[in-house]
């Protein structure tokens, strides 16, 4: 935050001030009459129109550019072209493997941050363009040997020549994942009409699940943690998939509550009934009310399938018979089973809270700990039960797809200064600026650019404007900032709370463009520029953009940085030419590392 000069003055004698200020106010009120006289029938033309302009020159002369010494950073070795700083393997050793804390978010203090540029792959070049990455894409550009080797009898994946395909299975999917949707959606009508928009796959796999979503409208966060199966988050963003590295263990995941119409498990190890099944309570979390859990994979259709889980017919009846306890006692009830899915729906309203008895497990959550607090949140053991004022949030009372994506939410209401009015303004204004942005950069709109981040998010407005392009934008709110991302959710879009003093969760050269909204003039205070711009250098692909949007007192400085990484940047005007504002279109190089020369 900024603040005034706060310098001491002195304080002269009260009597001496009361007749300094009689004097002034005599001498003001005589000189003020005789302007009038002069300049009655034209104030508004000149006086007014003057003294703006002398209050603007003065605003923009007052401080001067932010000036910083050029730098050069070097190479990363080539050890780090896959490098993830907050879930780096490098330092698994230091944390626990209970529950899989290691595979948690653990970011490096500031003094062991890298301050160079990570390397691609040798070999690499620009992705396949989106349709046609859904199904293939460039080995170099992820190298990784193991996954196609230990899926293959599954078809996840498999190499032919200079390329990895995807034909689309999965473990629970021998058939291909079109099949294994078209009979989800005759279990879930919803799927069809609008209904549901927004899923997350946990333990996604390369994301064919939710590649094949996306044909039906419905827009899927694919989770996966960094693991031994390499590089799964990846593979699905190489292919144009959105994905983010993430994994449910003792923390909370980076979504508000009542977020996702619909959550899906493909058989992702994950032991739903153990630890007293803290698991699903986060499950049950980000579930919109009326929302749709889907589960294939143990212990569904254990009658059949026990005999290839290495169990006996007895454990897997009784894990299905605790999950089916589990997920009553958090008003769950099942909706439809056939084969190897089953899909059970969360209570649309809280009825079903009301009647659970006062020593219920688990408990409802109280009051110490807000819902949407989910950046490094330890996860509860307690219910967290829908706000009963909210009465067109759940998936049967919100609008469907596409119209939920213009219509002001319901949630809007618990945003500071959030009204039907500031929202329809924010809409216009990013209708307007993107108009410009298309102008600036043509390729915006395009096959060329696929996957897209705003990076300081307010409504998501930046994504409802270019909704009709061939592109997935992840909307990004700072975990400091305004709670804006439910809205984002209600309106049918994604996005990920992130604090920008730190990486962010996705492997690099995983994104085309990054489009950056005064963030540095929000939180410059707490975030070093330098690192701020290597991350985004990190996350952004060779031939990729960047769009930032800044202070006019910030530019001079982004482009110094820039061009130390290798960037080539052009200054442009908004879309109203505002002197205080302005647009830097960015190009980052694709070099390869100096020690494969």
């Amino acid at each position: 935050m900024k603040h005034k000069d706060g310098k001491p003055y002195n304080h002269p004698d009260k009597n001496s001030k009361v007749v300094s200020l009689a004097i002034l106010l005599f001498v003001l009120c005589g000189f003020s009459f005789y302007l009038g006289g002069i300049f009655c029938s034209n104030k508004n033309d000149v006086v007014t129109n003057d003294v703006q302009r002398n209050v603007e020159s003065s605003k923009d002369t007052a401080v001067a550019p932010l000036q910083i010494k050029s730098v050069n950073f070097p190479e990363c070795s080539n050890d780090y072209q896959d490098y993830t700083p907050c879930t780096d393997p490098r330092r698994w050793r230091k944390y626990g493997t209970y529950r899989l804390t290691l595979l948690e978010r653990h970011c490096p203090p500031i003094f062991e941050r890298k301050e160079c540029l990570v390397p691609p792959p040798d070999g690499y070049k620009p992705p396949i363009k989106w349709p046609k990455s859904r199904d293939q894409c460039w080995y170099r550009n992820v190298p990784y040997d193991w996954i196609n080797k230990q899926k293959s009898n599954q078809h996840w994946l498999q190499k032919e020549g200079d390329k990895f395909l995807f034909p689309g299975g999965g473990t629970m999917f021998p058939n291909g994942v079109g099949e294994y949707v078209d009979l989800m959606t005759d279990l879930i009508p919803g799927m069809k009409d609008g209904t549901v928009r927004t899923a997350i796959d946990t333990g996604c796999g390369v994301a064919s699940w939710g590649g094949d979503l996306l044909d039906r409208g419905i827009l899927t966060v694919s989770l996966a943690p960094r693991d031994n199966h390499e590089a799964q988050v990846q593979f699905a963003l190489e292919r144009g998939i959105p994905a983010i590295l993430g994994v449910i263990s003792t923390q909370r995941l980076p979504f508000p509550s009542n977020s996702f119409d619909m959550a899906h498990c493909s058989r992702c190890l994950i032991p739903w009934t153990e630890f007293g099944g803290i698991y699903l309570f986060e499950i049950h979390r980000i579930l919109r009310p009326g929302g749709f859990w889907i589960l294939s994979g143990p212990p569904v259709n254990y009658e059949r399938r026990w005999r290839g889980w290495n169990t006996t017919v007895e454990e897997q009846r009784s894990d299905y018979e605790k999950l089916q306890e589990l997920l009553t006692s958090l008003c769950f009830k099942l909706y439809k089973k056939k084969d190897d899915i089953a899909v059970w729906q969360k209570s649309p309203d809280n009825s079903c809270y009301d009647r659970l008895p006062k020593d219920t497990y688990p408990p409802k959550c109280d009051d110490s700990l807000e819902p949407d607090s989910a950046w490094y949140t330890p996860l509860r053991a307690c219910a967290v039960v829908p706000n009963p004022k909210l009465k067109k949030s759940s998936l049967t009372t919100i609008s469907k797809w596409p119209g939920r994506l213009h219509a002001a939410p319901e949630r809007l209401a618990s945003v500071q200064g959030g009204n039907v009015g500031t929202f329809n303004h924010d809409d216009k204004k990013w209708k307007k600026r993107v108009e410009h942005y298309k102008k600036l950069l043509p390729d915006l709109g395009t096959s060329k650019i696929r996957n897209v981040m705003d990076m300081n998010t307010a409504y998501g407005g930046f994504a409802a404007a270019l909704i009709d392009d061939p592109i997935w934008v992840m909307n990004v709110v700072s975990s400091y900032g305004p709670n804006t991302l439910p809205v984002v959710f209600d309106r049918g879009l994604i996005g990920t709370f992130n604090d920008w003093c730190e990486a962010f969760s996705t492997y690099p050269r995983t994104y085309d463009l990054l489009h950056l909204d005064g963030l540095f003039t929000e939180e410059s205070h707490r975030c070093e520029m330098k690192y701020v711009l290597l991350e985004m250098d990190r996350i952004l692909r060779p031939t990729g953009y960047a769009i930032i949007r800044e202070s006019s007192y910030f530019i001079d400085a982004i482009t110094t940085i820039a061009k130390g990484m290798r960037w080539s940047c052009r200054k442009e005007k908004t879309e109203y030419g505002v002197e205080k504002e302005n647009i830097l279109i960015c190009q980052k190089k694709l070099w390869y590392s100096s020690s494969n020369r």
